[in-house]
Protein backbone atom coordinates (compact mmCIF):
# COMPACT_ATOMS: atom_id res chain seq x y z
CA UNK A 1 0.00 0.00 0.00
CA UNK A 2 1.27 3.43 -0.91
CA UNK A 3 2.38 5.38 2.10
CA UNK A 4 1.65 9.05 2.57
CA UNK A 5 4.54 11.49 2.80
CA UNK A 6 2.78 13.12 5.71
CA UNK A 7 4.86 12.50 8.84
CA UNK A 8 3.62 11.58 12.24
CA UNK A 9 4.31 15.21 13.17
CA UNK A 10 0.75 15.93 12.05
CA UNK A 11 -0.55 14.57 15.36
CA UNK A 12 -2.82 16.59 17.55
CA UNK A 13 -4.57 18.18 14.61
CA UNK A 14 -8.02 19.70 14.51
CA UNK A 15 -10.71 17.60 12.80
CA UNK A 16 -13.74 18.13 10.64
CA UNK A 17 -16.29 15.44 11.43
CA UNK A 18 -18.70 13.59 9.16
CA UNK A 19 -22.33 12.94 10.22
CA UNK A 20 -24.34 9.71 10.15
CA UNK A 21 -28.06 9.00 10.16
CA UNK A 22 -30.46 6.73 12.07
CA UNK A 23 -30.94 2.98 11.87
CA UNK A 24 -32.93 1.34 9.05
CA UNK A 25 -36.41 0.34 10.00
CA UNK A 26 -37.59 -1.96 7.24
CA UNK A 27 -36.47 -5.01 5.20
CA UNK A 28 -35.06 -4.67 1.72
CA UNK A 29 -36.99 -5.99 -1.24
CA UNK A 30 -35.87 -9.17 -2.97
CA UNK A 31 -36.18 -7.95 -6.57
CA UNK A 32 -32.94 -7.10 -8.41
CA UNK A 33 -34.71 -4.81 -10.84
CA UNK A 34 -37.03 -1.92 -10.08
CA UNK A 35 -39.41 -0.70 -12.74
CA UNK A 36 -40.04 2.91 -13.64
CA UNK A 37 -42.25 4.65 -11.06
CA UNK A 38 -42.71 8.25 -10.00
CA UNK A 39 -40.52 9.09 -7.03
CA UNK A 40 -41.61 9.68 -3.46
CA UNK A 41 -40.52 13.11 -2.25
CA UNK A 42 -37.27 12.78 -0.26
CA UNK A 43 -37.51 12.94 3.51
CA UNK A 44 -35.56 15.55 5.44
CA UNK A 45 -31.95 15.04 6.45
CA UNK A 46 -31.57 13.43 9.85
CA UNK A 47 -29.96 15.39 12.64
CA UNK A 48 -28.28 12.65 14.66
CA UNK A 49 -25.77 10.13 13.32
CA UNK A 50 -26.53 6.54 14.30
CA UNK A 51 -25.65 2.95 13.52
CA UNK A 52 -26.89 -0.20 15.23
CA UNK A 53 -24.44 -2.88 16.35
CA UNK A 54 -25.17 -6.44 17.44
CA UNK A 55 -21.77 -7.46 18.83
CA UNK A 56 -19.76 -6.36 21.85
CA UNK A 57 -16.77 -5.11 19.90
CA UNK A 58 -17.40 -1.67 18.41
CA UNK A 59 -15.32 -0.88 15.32
CA UNK A 60 -14.77 2.67 14.13
CA UNK A 61 -13.37 3.10 10.61
CA UNK A 62 -11.49 6.37 10.24
CA UNK A 63 -10.02 8.01 7.18
CA UNK A 64 -7.60 10.86 7.87
CA UNK A 65 -6.22 13.29 5.31
CA UNK A 66 -4.56 16.67 5.21
CA UNK A 67 -6.75 19.61 4.33
CA UNK A 68 -5.43 19.22 0.76
CA UNK A 69 -6.74 15.66 0.65
CA UNK A 70 -3.46 13.75 1.08
CA UNK A 71 -4.02 10.54 3.12
CA UNK A 72 -2.26 10.40 6.49
CA UNK A 73 -1.17 6.79 6.96
CA UNK A 74 1.65 7.04 9.51
CA UNK A 75 -0.34 7.25 12.74
CA UNK A 76 -0.11 4.67 15.54
CA UNK A 77 -2.67 3.32 17.96
CA UNK A 78 -1.17 5.51 20.69
CA UNK A 79 -1.93 8.59 18.60
CA UNK A 80 -5.71 8.06 18.84
CA UNK A 81 -8.14 8.55 21.69
CA UNK A 82 -11.70 7.20 21.48
CA UNK A 83 -14.52 8.36 23.73
CA UNK A 84 -18.00 6.94 24.17
CA UNK A 85 -20.43 9.34 25.85
CA UNK A 86 -17.39 11.35 27.04
CA UNK A 87 -15.78 8.30 28.68
CA UNK A 88 -12.44 7.27 27.17
CA UNK A 89 -12.32 3.72 25.85
CA UNK A 90 -9.41 1.31 25.55
CA UNK A 91 -8.52 0.64 21.92
CA UNK A 92 -7.96 -3.12 21.64
CA UNK A 93 -7.93 -3.39 17.86
CA UNK A 94 -5.97 -1.16 15.51
CA UNK A 95 -5.04 -1.70 11.90
CA UNK A 96 -4.47 -0.13 8.54
CA UNK A 97 -4.06 -2.87 5.98
CA UNK A 98 -4.98 -2.97 2.31
CA UNK A 99 -7.76 -5.43 3.09
CA UNK A 100 -10.03 -7.02 0.47
CA UNK A 101 -13.04 -4.89 -0.42
CA UNK A 102 -16.51 -5.79 -1.66
CA UNK A 103 -17.42 -3.06 -4.16
CA UNK A 104 -20.72 -2.31 -5.82
CA UNK A 105 -20.34 -0.09 -8.88
CA UNK A 106 -23.48 1.96 -9.59
CA UNK A 107 -23.21 3.21 -13.15
CA UNK A 108 -25.57 5.90 -14.43
CA UNK A 109 -26.87 5.09 -17.93
CA UNK A 110 -29.57 7.76 -18.09
CA UNK A 111 -29.97 9.88 -21.20
CA UNK A 112 -27.99 12.82 -19.86
CA UNK A 113 -24.88 10.60 -19.75
CA UNK A 114 -24.75 10.30 -23.55
CA UNK A 115 -21.81 12.66 -24.05
CA UNK A 116 -20.05 11.42 -20.90
CA UNK A 117 -20.37 7.66 -21.19
CA UNK A 118 -17.05 7.05 -22.98
CA UNK A 119 -15.00 8.90 -20.37
CA UNK A 120 -17.03 7.33 -17.54
CA UNK A 121 -16.26 3.87 -18.97
CA UNK A 122 -12.57 4.78 -19.10
CA UNK A 123 -12.74 5.82 -15.46
CA UNK A 124 -14.23 2.43 -14.55
CA UNK A 125 -11.38 0.71 -16.40
CA UNK A 126 -8.78 2.69 -14.43
CA UNK A 127 -10.59 1.96 -11.18
CA UNK A 128 -10.46 -1.78 -11.78
CA UNK A 129 -6.72 -1.64 -12.45
CA UNK A 130 -6.21 -0.90 -8.75
CA UNK A 131 -8.11 -4.03 -7.66
CA UNK A 132 -6.61 -6.59 -5.28
CA UNK A 133 -6.84 -10.32 -6.02
CA UNK A 134 -9.31 -10.89 -3.16
CA UNK A 135 -11.62 -8.00 -4.06
CA UNK A 136 -15.08 -8.72 -5.40
CA UNK A 137 -17.42 -6.57 -7.46
CA UNK A 138 -20.96 -6.25 -8.68
CA UNK A 139 -22.44 -3.86 -11.21
CA UNK A 140 -25.76 -2.03 -11.18
CA UNK A 141 -26.80 0.00 -14.20
CA UNK A 142 -29.52 2.53 -13.63
CA UNK A 143 -31.65 4.96 -15.58
CA UNK A 144 -35.41 4.96 -15.02
CA UNK A 145 -34.96 1.27 -14.30
CA UNK A 146 -32.44 -0.38 -12.01
CA UNK A 147 -30.74 -3.57 -13.14
CA UNK A 148 -28.26 -5.83 -11.40
CA UNK A 149 -26.14 -6.35 -14.52
CA UNK A 150 -23.39 -8.42 -12.85
CA UNK A 151 -23.72 -10.12 -9.44
CA UNK A 152 -20.67 -10.51 -7.21
CA UNK A 153 -17.62 -11.67 -9.12
CA UNK A 154 -13.86 -11.57 -8.41
CA UNK A 155 -13.22 -10.78 -12.10
CA UNK A 156 -13.33 -7.00 -12.77
CA UNK A 157 -13.07 -7.62 -16.52
CA UNK A 158 -16.57 -9.11 -16.52
CA UNK A 159 -17.88 -5.93 -14.92
CA UNK A 160 -15.96 -3.65 -17.25
CA UNK A 161 -17.25 -5.40 -20.37
CA UNK A 162 -20.80 -4.68 -19.22
CA UNK A 163 -19.91 -1.05 -18.48
CA UNK A 164 -18.42 -0.64 -21.96
CA UNK A 165 -21.71 -1.79 -23.54
CA UNK A 166 -23.80 0.87 -21.80
CA UNK A 167 -26.41 2.62 -23.98
CA UNK A 168 -27.65 5.76 -22.21
CA UNK A 169 -31.35 6.69 -22.24
CA UNK A 170 -34.17 7.63 -19.89
CA UNK A 171 -34.44 9.25 -16.45
CA UNK A 172 -32.40 8.75 -13.25
CA UNK A 173 -33.36 6.39 -10.38
CA UNK A 174 -30.29 6.81 -8.20
CA UNK A 175 -31.96 6.12 -4.85
CA UNK A 176 -33.57 2.95 -6.17
CA UNK A 177 -30.15 1.84 -7.43
CA UNK A 178 -28.64 2.29 -3.97
CA UNK A 179 -31.56 0.35 -2.48
CA UNK A 180 -30.82 -2.62 -4.72
CA UNK A 181 -27.07 -2.28 -4.02
CA UNK A 182 -27.59 -2.48 -0.25
CA UNK A 183 -29.62 -5.65 -0.73
CA UNK A 184 -26.87 -7.13 -2.90
CA UNK A 185 -24.23 -6.22 -0.28
CA UNK A 186 -25.79 -8.76 2.07
CA UNK A 187 -23.99 -11.37 -0.05
CA UNK A 188 -20.57 -9.76 0.36
CA UNK A 189 -17.69 -11.94 1.56
CA UNK A 190 -15.44 -9.10 2.78
CA UNK A 191 -15.94 -7.03 5.91
CA UNK A 192 -15.04 -3.78 4.12
CA UNK A 193 -17.89 -2.80 1.81
CA UNK A 194 -18.22 0.19 -0.50
CA UNK A 195 -20.66 1.51 -3.07
CA UNK A 196 -19.04 3.54 -5.83
CA UNK A 197 -21.43 5.80 -7.76
CA UNK A 198 -20.70 7.27 -11.19
CA UNK A 199 -23.48 9.71 -12.06
CA UNK A 200 -24.05 13.10 -13.66
CA UNK A 201 -27.11 14.36 -11.86
CA UNK A 202 -29.69 14.14 -9.12
CA UNK A 203 -32.46 11.62 -8.73
CA UNK A 204 -35.66 12.35 -10.65
CA UNK A 205 -37.46 8.99 -10.81
CA UNK A 206 -36.96 6.83 -7.70
CA UNK A 207 -39.78 5.52 -5.56
CA UNK A 208 -37.62 5.32 -2.42
CA UNK A 209 -36.99 8.36 -0.24
CA UNK A 210 -33.61 9.71 0.79
CA UNK A 211 -34.44 9.00 4.44
CA UNK A 212 -35.08 5.35 3.69
CA UNK A 213 -31.85 5.06 1.71
CA UNK A 214 -29.76 6.76 4.40
CA UNK A 215 -31.13 4.39 7.01
CA UNK A 216 -30.49 1.34 4.82
CA UNK A 217 -26.89 2.39 4.24
CA UNK A 218 -26.14 2.83 7.93
CA UNK A 219 -27.78 -0.45 8.90
CA UNK A 220 -25.68 -2.21 6.26
CA UNK A 221 -22.40 -0.57 7.33
CA UNK A 222 -21.55 0.34 3.73
CA UNK A 223 -19.49 3.37 2.74
CA UNK A 224 -20.49 5.46 -0.26
CA UNK A 225 -17.95 6.97 -2.64
CA UNK A 226 -19.18 9.00 -5.58
CA UNK A 227 -17.89 10.69 -8.71
CA UNK A 228 -20.38 13.39 -9.64
CA UNK A 229 -20.10 14.55 -13.25
CA UNK A 230 -22.33 17.59 -13.11
CA UNK A 231 -23.44 19.74 -16.02
CA UNK A 232 -24.38 22.92 -14.19
CA UNK A 233 -26.04 24.54 -17.22
CA UNK A 234 -28.25 21.47 -17.64
CA UNK A 235 -29.21 21.27 -13.97
CA UNK A 236 -30.17 24.94 -13.63
CA UNK A 237 -32.73 24.48 -16.39
CA UNK A 238 -34.35 21.43 -14.83
CA UNK A 239 -36.14 20.25 -11.71
CA UNK A 240 -35.00 20.83 -8.16
CA UNK A 241 -34.20 17.12 -7.76
CA UNK A 242 -31.51 17.39 -10.42
CA UNK A 243 -30.15 20.66 -9.06
CA UNK A 244 -29.85 18.92 -5.71
CA UNK A 245 -27.67 16.18 -7.22
CA UNK A 246 -24.31 17.36 -5.84
CA UNK A 247 -25.73 17.80 -2.34
CA UNK A 248 -27.39 14.39 -2.45
CA UNK A 249 -24.14 12.60 -3.32
CA UNK A 250 -22.23 14.58 -0.69
CA UNK A 251 -24.78 13.76 2.02
CA UNK A 252 -24.75 10.05 1.24
CA UNK A 253 -20.95 9.93 1.16
CA UNK A 254 -20.41 11.98 4.30
CA UNK A 255 -22.92 10.15 6.47
CA UNK A 256 -21.31 6.79 5.69
CA UNK A 257 -17.70 7.94 6.12
CA UNK A 258 -17.07 7.88 2.37
CA UNK A 259 -16.34 10.77 0.05
CA UNK A 260 -17.82 12.60 -2.92
CA UNK A 261 -15.43 13.65 -5.70
CA UNK A 262 -17.10 16.31 -7.88
CA UNK A 263 -15.72 16.14 -11.43
CA UNK A 264 -15.21 19.62 -12.87
CA UNK A 265 -13.53 18.51 -16.09
CA UNK A 266 -14.53 15.31 -17.86
CA UNK A 267 -10.94 14.51 -18.82
CA UNK A 268 -10.06 14.34 -15.10
CA UNK A 269 -12.48 11.49 -14.45
CA UNK A 270 -10.07 8.53 -14.96
CA UNK A 271 -7.45 10.04 -12.63
CA UNK A 272 -10.12 10.80 -10.02
CA UNK A 273 -11.28 7.18 -10.11
CA UNK A 274 -7.76 6.01 -9.26
CA UNK A 275 -7.55 8.53 -6.41
CA UNK A 276 -10.92 7.34 -5.12
CA UNK A 277 -9.80 3.71 -5.13
CA UNK A 278 -6.62 4.44 -3.21
CA UNK A 279 -8.32 6.64 -0.64
CA UNK A 280 -11.05 4.06 -0.15
CA UNK A 281 -8.37 1.63 1.01
CA UNK A 282 -6.30 4.01 3.17
CA UNK A 283 -8.41 3.74 6.32
CA UNK A 284 -7.69 3.01 9.93
CA UNK A 285 -9.88 0.60 11.86
CA UNK A 286 -10.14 1.08 15.62
CA UNK A 287 -12.01 -1.29 17.88
CA UNK A 288 -12.99 -1.22 21.54
CA UNK A 289 -15.19 -3.03 24.04
CA UNK A 290 -17.55 -0.43 25.54
CA UNK A 291 -17.03 0.32 29.22
CA UNK A 292 -20.81 0.62 29.46
CA UNK A 293 -22.04 -3.00 29.20
CA UNK A 294 -25.77 -2.16 29.19
CA UNK A 295 -27.66 -3.72 26.29
CA UNK A 296 -30.37 -1.08 26.39
CA UNK A 297 -30.71 -0.10 22.72
CA UNK A 298 -29.73 3.47 23.51
CA UNK A 299 -27.66 5.77 21.35
CA UNK A 300 -23.96 6.05 22.23
CA UNK A 301 -21.94 9.04 21.06
CA UNK A 302 -18.44 8.38 19.79
CA UNK A 303 -15.66 10.95 19.56
CA UNK A 304 -12.19 10.45 18.11
CA UNK A 305 -9.25 12.75 18.85
CA UNK A 306 -5.49 12.74 18.32
CA UNK A 307 -2.84 13.08 20.99
CA UNK A 308 -2.39 16.79 21.68
CA UNK A 309 1.15 16.81 23.06
CA UNK A 310 2.88 15.79 19.86
CA UNK A 311 5.11 17.94 17.64
CA UNK A 312 3.25 19.64 14.86
CA UNK A 313 0.09 20.30 16.85
CA UNK A 314 -2.12 22.80 15.09
CA UNK A 315 -1.85 21.30 11.60
CA UNK A 316 -5.38 20.93 10.28
CA UNK A 317 -6.45 17.47 9.20
CA UNK A 318 -9.72 16.15 7.81
CA UNK A 319 -11.23 13.08 9.48
CA UNK A 320 -14.19 10.95 8.49
CA UNK A 321 -15.28 8.48 11.16
CA UNK A 322 -18.38 6.93 12.63
CA UNK A 323 -19.78 9.23 15.30
CA UNK A 324 -22.13 6.92 17.12
CA UNK A 325 -24.14 3.73 17.26
CA UNK A 326 -27.14 2.12 18.93
CA UNK A 327 -26.28 -0.44 21.57
CA UNK A 328 -27.84 -3.91 21.25
CA UNK A 329 -31.26 -4.28 22.82
CA UNK A 330 -31.26 -7.78 24.26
Amino acid sequence: MARSLVAAACLGAAFFVTPFSSAFQGPLAEASEIGARPKTPPGPSLDQPVVRVDSTLVTIPARITTIEGVPVTTLRKEDFHLFEDDVEQTIVHFGMDDVPVSVGLLFDVSGSMTNKIAKASEAAKEFFKTANPEDEFFLIKFNERVKLAVPFTPDPDIVYRQVARAMPFGETSLLDAIYVAVKQMKKAHNTQKAIVIVSDGGDNWSRHSIREIKNALIESDVQVFAMGIFDWNYMTRHAAEERRGPLLLSELAEQTGGRHYPVEHLDDLPAISVKLSREMRNQYELGYYPSNPARDGKYRRVKLTLKMDSPGAGVRLHADYRRGYYAPNR
